[in-house]
């Protein structure tokens, strides 16, 4: 053997490692059964790992299960798998066995190898054991719904709940600059009667805060830990107490309220909870294309489109067409719903498919979970600080073309009636005409009564114009 490797077992046997690797055989098997995507888990997941495993080393030292000094190596270990300082040391791939038990090994192996280290011995002599010791009164099979369920709330409260209230923010920002900018409304694509700017920008921010709400609403359900399931849910081998104390170090670790699970059959078995809670980031990541592509179109032109929004100079936008500038932030925010809808699949699908007492789907859905979160998070920030923030009203334009719509007739239907607006309206559009203009020139108002029932202002609150 070289000395750039080193000689591990398991119960399969012996297996060469990196001589330099924290890890073991087993985690070095799941390196060459894997060869599948090249994407391994990421910062959540991996620091998710460390929090379980240093919360059950501290419920187990508490219930005289472990050695104190043992356990002490092991929270170490464990601390420096949460601060990431072993993010290298996590290679298997996502796609892996459905239980995530080589990423749980993965785990175990780290940190019995770094903890022997802290205990005085070499790394492969397993005096602090991955299995004995680091994996005591666990399964993979409540471990990593665990971490799953630890990375995924983390993310919602870290990234993506302050992601979102700073785009909400920022169209909130905008909802008060553009809330004197009367324009014309638009309904299937066509004039519709007038808004405001800000009113619009107020619905964008709306939609932004129920996303908030919706997301918040999956907390209960991710906060569920199955932690103390062991394999089937029965709790084999481990301490009655050993759940409920787990759940309350990892939530003095990470901040985040977390229970033991109400049915760890349940939570096992099946994984509803983050189904459901993808579903929630799926309703956002529509939200944001639905707001970036409204954006789009009252940006587009300069010359030939709706112009009512100044966007943005943020990059050249075409290698041909000097001077193009294209909505490129909105564009990158459009891609991002379209894989997280993609995730959704996967993630809907996963769930769904739990055989008898697991669920065997678990690293693709933390996974894609955690994608998801992670995009929606980037996505909103950028959204709001490079374009959102950045957006200007043509406030000329938008009351030029409010002058020009046929809409206005609407407000007619009260003083003159529906038949008669609706001549008005056609004439104007056949002779290149304003409303105003053909109901004068018709009889069927004077220009005092025009001016009080056509002001575009006055039609952008709930009332009947001219009363």
């Amino acid at each position: 053997m070289s000395e750039d490797y080193r000689t591990e077992r398991d119960s399969l046997g012996e297996m060469d490692v990196p001589a330099d690797a924290y890890w073991g055989a087993q985690t070095q098997r799941a390196v060459e059964n894997f060869p599948i995507s090249g994407i391994t888990f990421g910062r959540r997941f991996v620091r998710a790992l460390g929090v379980v495993k240093k919360a059950a080393a501290q419920a187990n030292r508490d219930l005289g299960l472990i050695d104190e000094e043992k356990a002490a190596c092991i929270i170490d270990a464990a601390d420096e798998v949460i601060a990431g300082e072993h993010d290298d040391q996590f290679p298997v791939d996502v796609f892996q066995t459905g239980s995530g038990t080589s990423s749980n090994m993965n785990a175990n192996e780290v940190i019995a190898n770094r903890a022997t280290e802290r205990y005085g011995g070499e790394i492969g002599t397993r005096e602090i054991h991955p299995n004995d010791h680091v994996n005591y009164g666990q399964s993979s099979n409540d471990v990593i719904p665990t971490a799953m369920h630890v990375a995924s709330l983390e993310a919602v409260e870290n990234d993506v709940l302050p992601a979102l209230e700073v785009l909400a923010d920022a169209l909130d920002e905008k909802a008060e600059d553009f809330d004197d900018v009367v324009k014309t409304g638009r309904t299937h694509l066509q004039d519709a009667t007038p808004v405001t700017l800000g009113q619009e920008f107020g619905g964008y921010r709306t939609q932004i805060e129920k996303g908030i709400e919706r997301v918040e609403d999956t907390r209960d359900h991710l906060s569920e830990l199955a932690l103390g399931g062991t394999a089937v849910g029965t709790g084999l081998n481990t301490h009655p107490e050993f759940p409920e104390k787990a759940a309350a170090y990892i939530s003095e670790e990470t901040g985040v309220d977390f229970r033991e699970a109400d049915d760890h059959f349940e939570a096992q078995a099946a994984h509803d909870a983050m189904s459901e809670a993808h579903g929630a980031l799926r309703t956002v990541a529509g939200s944001l294309n639905k707001i970036a592509n409204d954006l789009r179109l009252l940006a587009s032109g300069p010359r030939n489109g709706l112009g009512e929004l100044d966007q943005p100079e943020n990059q050249p936008g075409s290698s041909i067409m000097p001077g193009k500038i294209n909505p490129v932030v909105a564009e990158a925010v459009n891609q991002v719903h379209k894989q997280v809808v993609g995730n959704d699949a996967a993630v809907s699908a996963g769930a769904a498919e739990g055989q008898i007492d697991l669920n065997l789907y678990k690293p693709v859905l933390a996974h894609n979970y955690l994608e998801s979160a992670s995009l929606i998070s980037n996505a909103s920030e950028v959204f709001a600080e490079k374009f959102v923030a950045k957006l200007e009203a043509d406030r000329e334009h938008c009351e030029e073309r409010v002058q020009q719509s046929m809409a206005l007739a609407t407000a007619l239907n009260p003083a003159i009636g529906y038949d008669k607006a609706s001549k008005v309206a056609k004439k104007a559009l056949a002779e290149d005409k304003t409303i105003r203009e053909v109901v004068i020139e018709e009889g069927y108002l004077d220009e005092d009564e025009v001016d009080e029932v056509l002001d575009p202002a006055k039609m952008t609150v709930r009332g009947i114009l001219g009363d």
